[in-house]
């Protein structure tokens, strides 16, 4: 991905945040979803967001876009309305799944979700597998990435079966270097407070809902991910502590065994994201693709948009993306057009 962004937007913080605030999402009309509860094998439930397309209700053999949420995430992100409107510009369907409790309503099992679920990632690819009749895409932003990739580390060859192609955006990949970092610094004050300023409510709200759980005193003293992981996330979803959570959850370690076509998308001045702890060809298997430009921040990459200062536009790193994704379509051509 050859990116540079506007003069007026330098820095990773920059890039971030005018991208999350200020971001041209979609060309013309908002895009619009309907929605799908699936229920879970533990009899729990995710809703799912299916973009709401001219050929919707009808069976066809289009490819089908699949965007997995970062952290506290949704089908509102810019990201996933951005990734939409290139689908429905492509022709293409697409759906986001919601980890438990992040589409606006607290799922009812004591399990939350977690930044290595690759056997929920596993179920949710499945289940669009057998729904829907057109080869699976399937794009991971940020947490949502890392959990992809340690899926397609986890199932090796056997990927290929589910999905055609897989990116992962500025993702975590080293979940332990990026913890570290979000909480230091400016990323305490201003990431880290604003993630816990969701999460916090929401595991008060899972305490309320399975009394006992968790150390709810602990919690309410938590400030910052590491102690929040090690109250909550890591506990109920069967780790020892942060640790071993941020250890075994990482994608990093697995990405060799990865054998479908993949992309691992990275600004190198995400402040989420040290750059030392960024994957290297020597990390990955033949199948990876490192995309790793100078610029781009957290989820930002944003470019001057035809509105002017002060937006930006947003569409450019999730068009360059399905430009990679297309080109490993069964019977692709080795690129194309995307319009706007």
């Amino acid at each position: 991905m050859n990116y540079r962004a506007p003069w007026w937007l330098p820095g990773g913080n920059l890039q971030t945040i005018w991208a999350a605030l200020r971001g041209v999402r979609y060309l013309d009309d908002k895009p619009l979803f309907r929605r799908e509860r699936w229920t879970t094998p533990d009899q729990d439930f995710v809703d799912v967001d299916w973009l709401i397309n001219d050929f919707n209700g009808e069976v066809k053999t289009q490819p089908l876009l699949v965007v997995f949420h970062g952290l506290e995430g949704s089908s509102s992100s810019h990201y996933a309305e951005s990734f939409a409107d290139v689908a429905r510009s492509l022709g293409w369907a697409c759906a986001v799944p919601h980890f438990r409790g992040c589409s606006g309503e607290l799922n009812w099992a004591p399990r939350a979700y977690h930044s290595g679920d690759f056997a929920e990632i596993d179920w949710m690819l499945r289940r669009f597998k057998a729904v829907h009749a057109g080869p699976l895409l399937a794009v991971g932003i940020s947490l949502g990435g890392n959990a992809l990739m340690r899926w397609a580390g986890e199932l090796e060859g056997k990927a290929a079966n589910v999905v055609s192609a897989i990116t992962s955006v500025c993702s975590p990949l080293d979940l332990t270097a990026s913890g570290k970092a979000i909480g230091e610094g400016f990323n305490r004050q201003t990431y880290t407070r604003m993630f816990l300023g969701t999460m916090l409510p929401k595991a008060l709200q899972k305490w309320t809902q399975h009394p006992n759980l968790f150390n709810r005193e602990a919690l309410l003293a938590a400030r910052d991910l590491y102690a929040f992981d090690n109250i909550f996330t890591a506990p109920l979803h069967g780790f020892k502590d942060t640790d071993d959570y941020w250890r075994r959850a990482s994608a990093k370690p697995h990405m060799q065994n990865i054998a479908v076509p993949a992309l691992a998308l990275n600004a190198r001045n995400d402040p989420f994201v040290p750059v030392a702890s960024l994957p290297s060809t020597r990390d990955v298997s033949s199948s990876v693709t490192l995309w790793q430009p100078g610029q781009g921040g957290h989820v930002g990459f944003p470019t001057d948009a035809a509105a002017g200062w002060p937006h930006a536009d947003v569409r450019a790193m999730p068009m360059a993306v399905c430009e990679f994704l297309a080109q490993h379509l069964p019977s692709s051509p080795r690129s194309l057009e995307i319009h706007g």
